[in-house]
């Protein structure tokens, strides 16, 4: 159940669409003043029509800058809330109400507020991930890109809960050998990576790097010669002098991997079952279509209060100047 009001002035019928819905989004965006924002998870289609693509922090940045009266934003609901928190006087629209965040719900703001009550005196430095109820509990925010150098700044006598992602959390506590108390919240692709089969990989494929999310368990980041955000897998994959990589992460990156380095090989690194579970099934509830629609409709709309806005503000403004 998503934790902000959510305004859908109309509902959004398929109907007749256009035969080429690239122009058909193109002529709308100049209509509406409306800029794409894009996760890297995003299918390849919205990527390539959209104004910016970027991983958790970058997109923050880019709706935190932005001149457009409307902001769509082909991601999850958290990331959404985010560029409303940062822009109360924009329209934001979410191609589709239902692409949640396995890690956002696994932190519900009523047990959190009790777990952060049983741990008085503690900063709460919270990822991304999270609602927008989580973020006004929090102190400073972080992403995956930029949670080691802010819990760095924090000062070694000042305890930290740290939420809502324990695998994350875990990589933090190694990098800055900090004791951080971890909310016990995970996301469901990153953790579904086969260790066993990733292994398997790498004697496939004996000259290729394995790549990985810190968001992944343990068990394969040990398997991983470089660890970092989307943005951060992006860019390694282009400076490095590998020619192939087992990618553990959300395979929607490899769209941009493959562009950004054609003459490189990318192997998505598989699940522990026969499934297509390394891909987010909330992410992938985005399609052309309903971005399409969503602008049309101009809905569905995200709204919340602004007192929640105002609380959110606050640790989002903390780590936007943190990380500069």
């Amino acid at each position: 159940m998503f934790t902000t009001a959510l305004v859908q002035r109309e509902k959004n019928q398929p109907g007749a669409l256009p035969l080429d819905l690239f122009a058909a989004i193109k002529n709308l965006k100049k209509e509406l003043n409306a800029v794409i924002l894009a996760h890297y998870y995003q299918e390849p289609d919205i990527q390539d029509i959209a104004d910016f693509i970027g991983d958790s922090l970058q997109l923050a940045k880019a709706a935190a800058n932005t001149n457009a009266d409307v902001i769509v934003f082909a991601g999850v609901h958290f990331m959404a809330e985010t560029a409303k928190i940062l822009n109360p006087d924009k329209m934001v629209l979410l191609p589709d109400l239902s692409a949640g965040c396995s890690l956002a719900d696994s932190c519900p703001p009523k047990e959190f507020g009790a777990f952060k009550a049983a741990h008085p005196n503690h900063l709460v430095v919270s990822y991304i991930n999270c609602s927008a109820e989580i973020k006004a509990m929090s102190d400073i925010i972080c992403t995956s890109s930029n949670a080691v150098k802010i819990v760095q700044q924090i000062p070694e006598n000042v305890p930290i809960i740290f939420a809502p992602d324990r695998n994350l959390g875990r990589y933090v506590m190694e990098q800055t050998d900090r004791d951080l108390v971890l909310w016990q919240g995970s996301c469901i692709v990153h953790e579904t990576f086969s260790e066993k089969k990733i292994v398997q990989l790498k004697i496939a494929h004996p000259e290729a790097e394995a790549i990985a999310h810190p968001e992944c368990e343990p068990p394969v980041l040990r398997h991983a010669s470089f660890i970092g955000s989307t943005a951060a897998l992006l860019k390694y994959c282009q400076e490095s002098l590998t020619k192939e990589f087992i990618v553990a992460t959300e395979p929607g990156i490899i769209h941009q991997m493959q562009k950004a380095a054609p003459q490189k090989h990318f192997i998505p690194a598989p699940p522990i079952n026969n499934c297509n579970c390394n891909e987010c099934p909330f992410m992938r509830l985005n399609t052309l279509e309903k971005l399409y629609l969503a602008m049309k409709n101009r809905a569905p709309e995200i709204t919340m209060s602004e007192e929640i806005r105002l609380a959110a503000l606050r640790p989002i403004q903390r780590m936007l100047e943190m990380s500069v």
